[in-house]
């Protein structure tokens, strides 16, 4: 597990090195924090959609009696994290090597309470891709003085173990997703200036 969550976090970091703004003579040239954000999801939706399809669903809910995904990984013998928990560990690695952007798993609907939005521009994005299917959400918001450029992209059901798994959670405020259907949201933030 250590080497996923190390590939996904030096992943994001190769691209985000790649396409940091570099100064040429007296020109500063770069790429626009749209197109930046956009090709950051683009590696982290591949990378989460991967692991949901290739390892949590063929293990099975109940696991392939070897490994089994768990919400509880860490407590059993031969537990996996699930998906969002891999995603979460994958933020924390990449805030770990780098300033240069966040980025976090949340959802209107919450099964852990870490994943609620916090501020109003989160808040307005999780409604924003709910309300409107296949769209994702820009914008700006200061936070502690820092300007940011904010994106929220829809973090939709892959499989029948994301929508399960959330739709039977004792925890879960919301209980009738289905596959296809926008559970959440990734929300990247890159700092301006």
């Amino acid at each position: 597990m250590e080497y996923q969550t190390r590939r996904l976090g030096l992943t994001a970091l190769a691209l985000a090195g790649c396409l940091s703004i570099v100064a040429c003579g007296d020109e500063t040239v770069g790429i626009e924090p749209k197109i930046y954000t956009d090709s950051l999801f683009a590696v982290m939706k591949s990378d989460r959609t991967n692991y949901t399809k290739l390892v949590v669903k063929r293990l099975g809910p109940a696991g392939a009696g070897v490994i089994s995904p768990d919400e509880h990984w860490k407590d059993l013998e031969d537990g996996t994290p699930l998906p969002a928990q891999m995603f979460r560990a994958g933020a924390e690695g990449v805030a770990e090597l780098t300033d240069d952007f966040t980025y976090s798993l949340q959802s209107l609907w919450p099964v852990n309470s870490q994943n609620a939005p916090r501020t109003e521009m989160e808040k307005e994005g999780l409604q924003f891709i709910s309300d409107n299917p296949g769209e994702n959400f820009y914008g700006t918001e200061s936070l502690g003085g820092v300007d940011y450029f904010t994106a929220v992209y829809p973090d939709v059901a892959v499989s029948d173990a994301c929508s399960n798994c959330h739709n039977e959670h004792p925890d879960s405020p919301k209980t009738d997703f289905k596959v296809g259907e926008v559970m959440g949201g990734v929300v990247i933030r890159v700092p301006l200036g």
